[in-house]
């Protein structure tokens, strides 16, 4: 992974978005800094309230792979594989993961660039450099904010980007052995994450507010994601289709 030029047509989503992250941030505590002064009468004569203050956020990063059905820390050379267990609350929580403190762009892009070199690769007859894992790339962002009521909240949020293996086609590709292998892993983890997707999208459950079960369980890569899909988070999906 080369760093590109801030500008370029060549810069990728990702690095995209977290230069965009930061420069929202800053933005809004720049707001914030405006906003602590005094209230003022608005246009009708009622006191303009403003939005709760951003006193201090903090971020940190972290990255992995689901490869067959373990999950390797990307940003620990000793490729351990990783149990899944969930917390008091029913979260995902990867026991041993490397989590890094980031206060910039740039420190942010340093992370994504050694985790994505660590990343397991393999030439097919379709890519000289296809990827054999599902690559998950976290950042987490905490804020204490301070509202009209002088009363101080902690919120923490997770933005979870996903870089699923392409599907794989056996005669297309010309996988055999260990690359054979792969290929059915892969395929089996997006098989699972689209029968995730229909359930949480269903309709009908949707306009009865039936309770559908969600199979999360069914692979790493769905338990893993499932915090990032269900509940109160919003995914987007994008595809390259040939």
């Amino acid at each position: 992974a080369h760093t590109q030029p801030e500008g370029s047509p060549q810069v990728g989503l990702i690095p995209r978005f977290i230069s965009d992250f930061f420069r929202l941030m800053q933005d809004k505590r720049q707001a914030s800094n405006d906003a602590s002064a005094p209230t003022h009468p608005s246009a009708d004569g009622s006191l303009f309230s403003p939005s709760p203050i951003l006193l201090e956020y903090h971020m940190k990063a972290s990255f992995l792979e689901v490869y067959g059905e373990d999950v390797y820390d990307l940003l620990d050379s000793e490729r351990k594989s990783l149990p899944l267990r969930e917390d008091s609350d029913g979260g995902i929580v990867i026991a041993g993961l490397t989590t890094r403190t980031i206060s910039n762009s740039v420190e942010a892009l340093n992370v994504l660039h050694e985790g994505t070199n660590n990343r397991t690769t393999a030439a097919t007859l379709m890519n000289l450099t296809s990827s054999r894992s599902h690559a998950v790339f976290t950042i987490t962002l905490t804020q204490k904010t301070r509202g009209n009521d002088q009363v101080d909240v902690v919120s923490t949020s997770k933005f979870t980007f996903v870089d699923l293996a392409g599907s794989e086609r056996m005669k297309k590709t010309g996988a055999e052995g260990e690359r054979a292998r792969e290929g059915i892993k892969i395929n089996e983890g997006l098989l699972a994450l689209g029968n995730v997707i229909n359930a949480l999208a269903d309709e009908e459950r949707l306009m009865k507010e039936k309770t559908i079960h969600v199979p999360y369980r069914q692979s790493k890569l769905t338990r893993l994601l499932q915090d990032a899909l269900g509940g109160n988070s919003q995914t987007f999906f994008l595809a390259c289709v040939s």
